[in-house]
């Protein structure tokens, strides 16, 4: 597995707003819809005065800049396709209209360069999404095509003083710093990991410094956008919280640690309490694969002139519920199996594509290599329907030799059962990560309409095959 790198740490910092968190932001949404360009560009990915690098940005920018939107308002974005490729965008993990979901060939067609694509929907949850394509998305996200979209509780949550955001993404560098185009759709990353960058940033930068208060309470959203990276964080502070999962309320729980595992397409919303004294330096590091890279730290301010009372150790308040349908029958629930298989050093001989039977060496030449039910790739039919308001539960097996993010297009599900034992989680999400020969019971009630995408988050995975979708009728 490729190990990310720092070549060296900047000394400085970004000023981050309270309104801003530190990335840029789209306006309050009107009645005119705001135009969002995705198109080349350039971005600062290394240390100061080494080269820039040419991306794929949305307003020229990296990341995106983010939508903001209170909830039950309406969202009006019109995309200008400036690439010489089609693409679109999905809207990850928020519950909206199944023609606004801009997955290419099943929701939409792919918007042609030069062309647009108006996308209107009502926000329905309060919490942390973001955007990127669903059109050959392994290279236009791997290129830096994502934004956030924030939407804020309805009546607003007085929980923390500061509300700041973190894209962290992972980018596949060459030495003169820029991308490694040669190694897109790689077989080799498409039948293991995935595409594993050597360079990590937060908020598009080498190093993100947060300025921040002691005495003040801070909401912390955290999103992985890496293509297959599953991103191991830790925040080396005391009085951490956890308060949100893709986007749902959780009741309240201390990180004791500190530590914070995103797979590819998961976000966490975090409180944190600044208890330290002012002068401080707290630091936020990537810990996987025994290494402890430094990405970041919270840097309290070092004169403040102001007596600070600091937070007693005790729970934030908990987030408002979303009107999500939480009332699970379990004991009608429409029963479905979904097998994970494929991959290098897995056991799979054949899978149907495209409705013919081959064998693993010829969907190899036609760059698949998973399946899921011994089908790969996208099919007519769905893998199942249900009518609106059904309860259903998808019992899924990893029989592969790696790790698979799998994530449910218009709908949050709880994972109920791992490895046959229950998890008694009160989490409600929309992507779960499923370990080397581990197998997830999740359940959900299927009322959003439409068609929608089942697929891996490793990127390179679903493009190799590992996708379907459902129905959900009514």
């Amino acid at each position: 597995m490729p190990l990310l790198s720092r070549r060296r740490l900047l000394q400085g910092g970004l000023a981050l707003s309270a309104l801003g968190l530190g990335l840029p932001r789209l306006p309050a949404l009107a009645a005119e819809p705001r135009i969002l360009t995705a198109g080349p560009g350039e971005a600062l990915l290394l240390e100061a005065g080494q080269p820039k690098t040419r991306t794929w940005l949305y307003d020229g920018v990296s990341p995106g800049p983010i939508i903001r939107a209170r909830q039950g308002e309406e969202v009006f974005v019109r995309l200008k396709n400036g690439l010489d490729q089609p693409t679109t965008i999905h809207w990850h993990g928020i519950r909206i209209d199944n023609a606004m979901d801009g997955v290419a060939g099943l929701t939409q067609d792919p918007i042609a360069p030069g062309e647009t694509f108006d996308y209107r929907f009502t926000v329905p949850d309060a919490g942390t999404f973001w955007y990127h394509p669903h059109n050959r998305s392994w290279e236009q996200v791997a290129r830096g095509l994502y934004g956030l979209l924030i939407v804020e509780e309805k009546d607003g949550w007085g929980g923390a003083k500061q509300d700041i955001a973190i894209v962290a993404d992972d980018w596949r560098l060459g030495e003169d710093g820029q991308l490694d185009e040669a190694s897109f759709a790689h077989m080799m990353d498409w039948s293991h990991a995935g595409r594993l960058g050597n360079t990590l940033t937060l908020n598009g930068q080498d190093q993100l410094d947060i300025p921040v208060t002691s005495g003040e309470r801070i909401r912390l959203r955290l999103c992985n956008t890496c293509n297959a990276r599953i991103l191991e964080l830790r925040i080396e502070h005391p009085g951490i919280w956890v308060v949100a999962e893709d986007g749902q309320p959780v009741p309240p729980r201390e990180l004791t640690d500190g530590y914070i595992a995103l797979s590819p397409g998961e976000r966490v919303d975090l409180i944190i309490d600044m208890i330290l004294d002012p002068g401080s330096t707290a630091t936020i590091t990537e810990v996987s694969a025994d290494q402890r890279l430094v990405a970041g730290h919270l840097v309290y301010h070092p004169s403040d002139q102001l007596v600070h009372t600091k937070p007693s150790p005790v729970p934030p308040p908990a987030l408002p519920a979303n009107p999500l349908s939480t009332n699970l029958d379990l004991a009608g629930a429409q029963a479905v199996e979904l097998l994970l298989e494929g991959g290098a050093m897995g056991n799979m001989a054949q899978a149907t594509y495209q409705g013919e039977t081959l064998a693993i060496r010829d969907l190899v030449g036609k760059g698949q290599v998973w399946a899921l039910n011994g089908t790969a790739g996208m099919t007519d039919t769905p893998l199942f329907s249900a009518p609106r308001g059904r309860s259903v539960t998808i019992d899924m097996r990893n029989d592969t030799a790696w790790p698979h993010a799998m994530h449910f297009h218009g709908h949050h599900f709880k994972v109920v059962e791992r490895n046959g034992k229950p998890t008694g989680s009160e989490a409600w999400k929309d992507t779960v990560l499923l370990e080397r020969l581990e197998s997830a019971k999740i359940a959900f009630v299927a009322d959003n309409p439409g068609k929608w995408m089942i697929h891996c988050h490793m990127l390179e995975h679903q493009a190799a095959g590992m996708t379907t979708w459902f129905r959900v009728e009514g």
